[in-house]
């Protein structure tokens, strides 16, 4: 059987979730599956991270835009192979696949939401357009649409009103890269020259809540006796300044507390959240929440919020708050550098909790999936 899985966006150098997501299942399948031939669809790009083997192999499509791409060059480049089933890794997909049975990851309807804030990039708001048009369109289409929590899958039902056997929830794992690390300050020095931290990754997307988690630190810095620095990945000065402004935080104080790394590599990224006391994750709105995981499989424990998918990847014992009150952020920050006990009770419960998560169990699944659908084929 021939499977062809869409990854555009993997060889690209700065990677997010989607493109992690993708890159990490792949590579499990590779380990896994033996017996079925794989087609995985790539853009050009100077990271080579995923090689082939005797049964995968790497298309690089060219194509001058994503949606050419996605439209035009995918579907061409899978016909030509010949694949059996098309998956699709990234909410999008090509509306007209040649008759070739589609799989769709629909990680979230955030793009159908009203749109809030005004720091989304015009690249952002280009692909919240492009996903309003192509989704509804393809919804139809596919033979099983894959998102990675309860919480979005019954999100997506309610909204799009699709039935529950063709929407599955599949969780995401985590590297085994994200791990507790004895010597982490020579990667860290890299980065910052602070001994102790609180970390958090920068995004100008509204749903990050990156307002939202600058005035907490403000209210924190307010109260701490240490006043733990705050350590922001993957956002330039200017725009932390500009938001800062915009939250009625006018003097400068705050800034003598604030370090800026740039964009951190994904081989590096364990190393920074060894090194941090906490890691603050104020976003609104998630359909699964990596970064928790991540921090909590190098024992530093997470500051997140209580709505979407949020509670459920943190699961009972996580720290979860209302990120819009920032006094209540605050307040959990200050509990986590004052009460010891509280502390290692945290370092524990995270590291037992991503036990429950795998890109082994991810890929299984996935597996489980493409035989179903090639059976189905075949019967008919």
């Amino acid at each position: 059987m021939k499977i062809g899985i869409e990854a555009q966006r993997i060889f690209r150098e700065k990677k997010h979730g989607m493109d992690v997501v993708a890159l990490e299942t792949i590579r499990e399948l590779q380990k896994a599956d033996k017996e079925n031939e794989y087609y995985i669809f790539v853009a050009p790009g100077n990271d080579h991270c995923l090689a082939a083997t005797a049964n995968f192999h790497i298309v690089e499509v060219k194509c001058p835009s994503y949606p050419f791409w996605e439209q035009v060059g995918l579907p061409l480049a899978a016909r030509r192979c010949g694949v059996d089933l098309l998956h699709c890794t990234s909410n999008t997909a090509p509306l007209y696949c040649h008759g070739i049975p589609l799989v769709l990851t629909l990680h979230d309807i955030i793009f159908l939401e009203p749109k809030t804030g005004k720091n989304r990039s015009a690249y952002q708001n280009l692909g919240r357009i492009y996903r309003r048009f192509i989704v509804p369109r393809i919804l139809e289409k596919a033979e099983k649409i894959i998102t990675v929590s309860h919480f979005e899958k019954e999100h997506i039902e309610n909204e799009l009103g699709l039935y529950s056997g063709k929407i599955v929830a599949i969780y995401n794992g985590f590297s085994r890269n994200f791990k507790r690390i004895g010597n982490y300050r020579d990667v860290v020095s890299k980065y910052i020259r602070r001994e102790k931290y609180i970390f958090m990754l920068g995004n100008s997307d509204p749903k990050k809540n990156v307002p939202g988690a600058i005035a907490a630190y403000h209210r924190y810095l307010q109260r701490s006796k240490v006043k733990l620095p705050l350590v922001v990945a993957d956002m330039s000065p200017s725009l932390f300044v500009s938001i800062k402004n915009d939250m009625g935080i006018n003097n400068d104080d705050i800034m003598q507390y604030v370090d800026f790394t740039g964009y951190i590599p994904n081989a590096d990224l364990p190393y920074i959240y060894n090194g941090a006391e906490i890691f603050l994750f104020a976003s609104l709105r998630e359909s699964f929440g990596l970064p928790i995981l991540e921090s909590m499989a190098c024992g530093t424990p997470v500051i997140t919020g209580n709505r979407s998918a949020l509670p459920e990847i943190a699961g009972s014992g996580g720290i979860t708050v209302d990120v819009t009150d920032y006094d209540a952020v605050a307040a959990m920050m200050l509990k986590l550098e004052t009460d010891a006990d509280f502390y290692n009770r945290q370092v524990s419960y995270g590291l037992e909790r991503v036990k429950e998560f795998s890109w082994e169990n991810t890929a299984s699944e996935y597996m489980n999936i493409y035989k179903s659908m090639l059976k189905k084929e075949r019967n008919i």
